[in-house]
């Protein structure tokens, strides 16, 4: 196994314990029009942290990159939804969220590369 891969691992891995250290966090960018936000929260991070995990098995690997794209292109609604004013941005300046988008495009491409 690659260093890229292990800190792709560790980056998911890290990113879902946040979900479950700072919910309140996540929550406040949930969009509205979605149900129960706090069970959305710890499901997405419990995703990340099972997805960063099965990156590192290489029986596991291809489904984790596989379930690591499904789940970026659902975060997309996320993304788009920080777009739509002031309280759902989260104080974030605009041009931060209009890069995370490509981001998120570029992350999928990263998981993608190491599909084997």
């Amino acid at each position: 196994m690659n260093n890229s891969i292990i800190g792709m691992a560790a980056m998911y891995i890290i990113a879902g314990l946040m979900h479950f250290i700072r919910p309140k966090s996540y929550m406040r960018i949930m969009p509205r029009y979605l149900p129960n936000h706090k069970a959305l929260v710890y499901l997405s991070g419990a995703a990340e942290i099972i997805l960063g995990i099965g990156l590192c098995f290489p029986e596991l690997k291809n489904y984790a990159i596989y379930g690591i794209i499904a789940m970026l292109a659902v975060f997309l609604l996320v993304h788009f939804y920080m777009l739509s004013g002031e309280k759902a941005s989260a104080g974030l300046p605009k041009w931060i969220l209009i890069l995370r988008i490509p981001l998120q495009f570029g992350l999928m491409y990263w998981a993608w590369y190491y599909l084997n």
